[in-house]
């Protein structure tokens, strides 16, 4: 997963508090708060801060709207290393001081209604953010004008918390009317004005709409370069944003310059242990992770946890992210071992941050349902996908993307178990969630079709497969462009079903297709190249082209054995590809250690029950009965 980087800090505080100062000592401490603050140095910086707020309460009392301002700060500080429950009393303290002394329709009454709306949302707890971010636009409405800058930013805060429920139609409104205002009343080159283009620009990445969001990112990013410098933070989060949009269409070659300008920007003015740092870090391990360059990702994303463990601290959810991040690493080289503890930490961090029923929370589980799903570990995949169902339902509600998502996955651990009657209405919800909420031509769409053709087609019913590969296919070529793997992807599908269906003059050019698509979008090594080079064989082996399809199945051994590791799962089901070939051919002298190989490798990474390892020990069976037959039949 990349990070888009809005300006969500603006939700808490427009600008880390800088409240007229009364003594020179408070001056000096605040500015050292200041310090810590963009150095990234949190810990000490909140030292500083609790000195700075205790001493403003001795010089100036506890209700002067200085000491307020430095409460405040204390908050921030908390709200920055995940401390929600800590930050939570001194935002309703201040809340509570500032209807007091200033009155409950005060501007800055309502300043301290969103810094506690950002601490609930932040929890999750959005029924409960939502009165006080309305609140406070009210205020701020009635206070300051309609047009004003800071209610420009309460409708960017109220449009943020729809945004994470899911409720785009919602939130899209807000962000342009902020947008607008901005506009108006900064100027279209102001920072603040390139805060609303990316976040509007994200909304629309969310939907699918990358036309309609790359022109918005590149303006931010001109914006931030042209007033704050090429080498300015917010610069680096514009280059971010901009990468992630050319990743999510698959133009890895435009997103990474991209990742590693916005990585080199941070190191120079932020520091080599800056979070934000490590944030640029996980991104490019990612990208390299998704090209199959795990020796390239892995240094990275152990750096990004290295700096998050020390800067924010072993508890901290940018924390868990990164050992997440680093878990999924090691799943896709099936280090199943290494990666199982990193995601029960990152578990164990979310539930004690956000609690039980937190998105975040719902987000580790599913990661370590899939670990135990690619294990084979079925029975305890499936209770965990159940409780990520739950959660989904109960904080974001039944027509949630991040639901489909639950849905979609549960679905697929019944399928793989072959459960197809569970399995299928579980698909169906999942496509008309996103059918209604993200649109029919959605990417997302695109993949519940492509899961909900698998399933059918795994039973038998072709023809009920075949149109919905067909959309599928013609949504990925519409959003996506001809030329992304995902489009590779349903090419690939629609080809092994004309294969089903005897029409392989049909699926032979989709499946040179697909395969040339992943050799230029992911390289010639990639691990999905192998996928598809391993299609295209099976294909010639149905048409009885054994001698083409030999080499495209030990090419695709050798990239798995290079990329993946000798002992992967995908390396065994190469070994057993080529195996199976030489069995049909009656060559079994050079079948027999393929299958054995490729069946201690199964026992060894997936354990001896998994249904891979069934089949593998099935096939070795069948060659030793193939080979007693033969000899039985010569002895005749």
């Amino acid at each position: 997963m990349r990070f888009l980087r809005t300006a969500l800090a603006a939700c808490f505080l427009a600008s880390l508090s800088l409240p007229g100062l009364a003594q020179e000592d408070l001056a000096a401490l605040n500015s050292r708060v200041e310090e810590l603050y963009g150095e990234g140095d949190y810990a000490e910086a909140m030292k500083v801060a609790k000195q700075l707020e205790e001493a403003a309460e001795r010089q100036l009392g506890p209700d002067h709207p200085d000491t307020v301002g430095y409460l405040a700060n204390v908050a921030l500080l908390y709200h920055t290393q995940g401390q929600y429950a800590e930050a939570e009393p001194l935002c309703k303290r201040a809340l509570a001081i500032h209807e007091k002394t200033v009155g409950p329709d005060h501007p800055d009454t309502a300043q301290s209604l969103n810094n506690l709306a950002v601490i609930y949302k932040e929890q999750g707890r959005y029924a409960e953010a939502e009165p006080l971010y309305k609140r406070a636009l009210t205020i701020r409405e009635k206070a300051l004008g309609p047009d004003h800058p800071d209610t420009a930013q309460s409708l960017n805060n109220l449009a943020v918390l729809y945004e994470e429920q899911g409720q785009v139609p919602e939130a899209e409104p807000l962000y342009k009317r902020a947008l607008a205002i901005r506009e108006k009343t900064l100027g279209p080159d102001h920072p603040d004005t390139a805060q609303s283009l990316n976040n509007l620009g994200e909304i629309y990445l969310r939907q699918g709409q990358y036309a309609e969001a790359e022109p918005l990112y590149k303006r931010a990013l001109a914006i931030y370069e042209k007033t704050l410098g090429v080498d300015h933070p917010d610069t680096a989060a514009s280059l971010n944003n901009l990468a992630v949009l050319y990743e999510r269409q698959g133009q890895v070659t435009e997103a990474e310059p991209l990742y590693k300008r916005a990585l080199a920007i941070r190191e120079k003015t932020l520091g080599p242990d800056h979070p934000d740092t490590a944030l640029s870090l996980n991104n490019l391990a990612a990208i390299y992770e998704e090209q199959g360059q795990y020796a390239e990702a892995a240094p990275l994303s152990k750096r990004a946890l290295e700096i998050r463990e020390k800067t924010l601290g072993p508890d901290h959810p940018g924390t868990a992210q990164s050992l997440g991040s680093l878990a999924v690493l090691y799943c896709r080289q099936a280090q199943y071992a290494e990666a199982e503890p990193l995601f029960k930490r990152a578990l164990a961090i979310q539930e004690k941050t956000f609690g039980p029923d937190h998105p975040d929370t719902a987000a580790s589980l599913s990661n370590l349902a899939l670990l135990y799903k690619d294990e084979g570990r079925h029975a305890e995949a499936v209770p965990l996908y159940k409780r990520v169902l739950a959660i989904n339902k109960k904080t974001l509600g039944p027509d949630h993307p991040d639901t489909a998502e639950s849905l979609n996955n549960l679905a697929v651990i019944y399928k793989e178990q072959g459960q197809y009657a569970e399995a299928e209405p579980l698909y169906k919800r999942a496509l008309t969630i996103r059918e209604n909420t993200l649109g029919p031509d959605h990417p997302d769409t695109a993949q519940s079709l492509n899961n909900l053709a698998v399933l059918y087609e795994e039973q038998g019913q072709v023809p009920v497969a075949e149109p919905l590969h067909k959309r599928a296919l013609a949504i990925r070529e519409k959003t996506l462009g001809p030329d992304h793997p995902e489009t590779a992807q349903s090419l690939g599908n629609l080809a092994m079903l004309y294969c089903k269906l005897g029409q392989c003059a049909d699926a032979e050019p989709l499946s040179k297709r697909s395969l040339a698509i992943f050799e230029k979008a992911l390289g010639p090594d990639h691990p999905d190249t192998a996928r598809s080079l391993n299609n295209l064989a099976e294909l010639y082996e149905e048409q009885g082209r054994g001698p083409e399809a030999e080499p495209l199945h030990k090419r695709a051994l050798a990239i798995r054995e290079k990329t993946l590791g000798p002992d992967h799962p995908d390396t065994a089901a190469s070994l057993c590809n080529l195996a199976v070939l030489y069995c049909r051919h009656g060559q079994y002298a050079e079948a027999e250690p393929l299958l054995k190989r490729s069946l201690a490798i199964c026992e060894k990474t997936l354990g001896h029950d998994h249904p891979e390892t069934k089949l593998c020990r099935a096939n070795l069976a069948k060659l030793h009965n193939d080979q007693a037959d033969k000899a039985s039949n010569g002895a005749r």
